[in-house]
């Protein structure tokens, strides 16, 4: 029996006191962040926007097994919200899709959630009408039974069914009106009781863990008073995925006590909080660095690659490999690369094989 087979299911119920201490604790650690991020310059604080949505459109794909070219979201961005960056490049039709999703759900944070808004997503995430090779219905409430499950093929274990398709309209219609009614409810209880709430109801063929978290974000930008996102809920629910699906299994077969799953948002969040202070100090460590190595007199190459190399290089770099990036010959890959080993930015590294492996030397040069 699921908790949606059980009269007046959506009546959540939750120990108050049992909340009180994590629920402060959470919101501390996020002012602390937020004044952090107020003090930065322009560009600084630009940065940390950029590469918080980069990461949190990445991951939040990622958790669904799918994954996104990281130079294409940032970019996708960083054109949506006239954010000055290097190095864009063009992105492809489903990441603009999902950027322009997640980026309605929190710049636009204030407009209410109305079914049309959210076919709306859901067609930017699903633009030509499948997913993978399997037409869906898309921009339109499922007609089909839906069932969480895990197992190979022939050996699939059932987590949950989703309530009858036949209930999903009116189950949507009654969650809208609750999601932007005026209640006394804490904005970051509300963000978690929404997401399980959504889950729960699973009213889309596909995608419904994306725009669970988007609501998710929607709401916790309400409860900031502010569109800027400092801190990724999806990379964390990533890097806590097991612990996540458990706490929304429970939920399912409980009694709508959802105290253990609110506890578990909290923790979450307060764990992405912190997540963003190594981020912060990045950013800073990065601004450092350029400050440091102003009128060294790099050329275009090297300033590209080093940039590179702070963000999110795969795998090692090798002189064929600068040469292919930067479409340059092999001695001039190698000549810029031994001219940063000189001035002591890069380093060779220790590990052997058939080519010689560069990374960026560590602090003070980093």
């Amino acid at each position: 029996m699921h908790i949606h087979d059980k009269n007046n299911w959506t009546d959540f119920n939750w120990d108050s006191r049992a909340l009180l201490a994590p629920l402060g604790e959470t919101r501390s650690l996020q002012g602390r962040l937020f004044g952090r991020i107020q003090s930065l310059g322009f560009d600084l604080k630009e940065e940390a926007i950029l590469l918080t949505l980069t990461a949190d459109v990445i991951k939040s794909s990622e958790i669904e097994g799918e994954r996104l070219n990281h130079e294409q979201v940032r970019s996708s961005i960083a054109r949506r919200l006239g954010l000055k960056a290097s190095g864009l490049v063009p992105s492809s039709r489903n990441i603009d899709g999902l950027v322009e999703m997640m980026l309605d759900a929190t710049q636009n944070y204030k407009q209410p959630l109305t079914a049309e808004r959210l076919f709306g997503w859901h067609a930017a995430l699903f633009p030509i009408g499948y997913s993978g090779l399997s037409k869906i219905e898309a921009a339109q409430y499922r007609s089909v039974p839906m069932f969480v499950v895990s197992g190979a093929a022939g050996k699939e274990k059932v987590h949950y069914e989703a309530p009858a398709a036949a209930r999903v309209q009116w189950e949507m219609a009654f969650f809208l009106k609750w999601l932007d009614g005026c209640d006394e409810s804490d904005p970051i209880l509300k963000a978690a009781i929404a997401h399980i709430w959504f889950v729960l109801i699973h009213p889309l063929q596909d995608g419904n863990g994306r725009i669970a978290r988007a609501i998710t974000d929607m709401l916790l930008a309400r409860g900031d008073g502010s569109p800027e996102r400092y801190f990724s809920m999806s990379s964390r629910i990533l890097t806590e995925r097991k612990q996540y699906c458990a706490a929304i299994e429970t939920v399912s077969k409980g009694d709508g006590d959802i105290t253990k799953w609110l506890l578990w948002f909290l923790s979450c969040m307060k764990n992405a909080v912190g997540q963003s202070e190594k981020l912060l100090e990045d950013v800073l460590a990065k601004a450092r660095f350029w400050k440091r190595i102003e009128g060294v007199g790099l050329n275009g190459r090297q300033q590209k690659m080093i940039a590179g190399l702070m963000d999110d290089f795969r795998g090692k770099l090798t002189t064929g490999k600068w040469a292919k990036m930067m479409k340059v010959s092999h001695d001039t890959a190698l000549r810029d690369i031994q001219d940063l080993e000189q001035r002591g930015i890069l380093r060779t590294e220790p590990e052997g094989g058939r080519s010689t492996k560069y990374s960026l030397s560590p602090p003070p040069f980093v």
